[in-house]
């Protein structure tokens, strides 16, 4: 039987030693970039973004605003117009997917990373992750807080301040610690742009 990498463990969702040297290099050059991006006057944000976008695995024209901070980048996919604005954090051990115009607005946290409840492994330092689904239109409001293996469904919006810990579906409100639906969505009407 082959031998995984602990980065491998990490990758397929097993219990792994975020201390290994790989890892910690891995780390270092994305807090390199993001450091890099944060301090990057407004004059220079358009190719400070281009160097930040180059740490993740897809992100064709997405807009972050600083301060933003992730742990690899590279398991970071972003759909079509994506946007964060200040101080958001993906923790990305697994990957996280966005769709489509996906906003997330300040103070936003995505953890993929987990710790074992038994405290012999957790004290040895193991951690585990699981990976982070945004569907399409999905709006992440201010200070919300997505825990690791949640897929949220297209056009769901996510309240300030909610900690999600379970899956939600697509067209729904939800808010609260932990968060639950409060309401649908009537995705279905038509919004006029015109002005008569």
């Amino acid at each position: 039987m082959e031998k995984l990498s602990e980065k491998e463990k990490m990758l397929r969702g097993e219990l792994y030693f975020p201390s290994n040297k790989v890892l910690q290099q891995d780390r270092a050059i994305a807090k390199a970039a993001c450091q890099q991006f944060n301090q990057a006057p407004e004059a220079q944000r358009k190719s400070a973004m281009k160097a930040l976008q180059s740490l993740f695995a897809e992100s064709p024209n997405a807009w972050i605003e600083p301060t933003f901070y992730c742990d690899y980048g590279y398991n970071i996919r972003m759909g079509r117009n994506f946007y964060a604005n200040h101080n958001v954090v993906i923790l990305d051990a697994a990957p996280v997917t966005f769709g489509d115009d996906v906003m997330l607005a300040p103070g936003v946290l995505l953890s993929t990373a987990s710790h074992p409840l038994d405290a012999k492994r957790r004290n040895k330092g193991l951690e585990t992750a699981r990976p982070i689904t945004i569907g399409n239109s999905v709006w992440i409001g201010m200070g919300a807080k997505i825990l690791d293996g949640v897929t949220i469904g297209d056009n769901a919006v996510i309240a300030a301040g909610a900690v999600v810990n379970k899956d939600v579906a697509a067209d729904t409100v939800v808010a609260g610690v932990p968060a639950v639906v409060i309401r649908q969505i009537d995705n279905t009407s038509t919004v006029s742009t015109s002005v008569e």
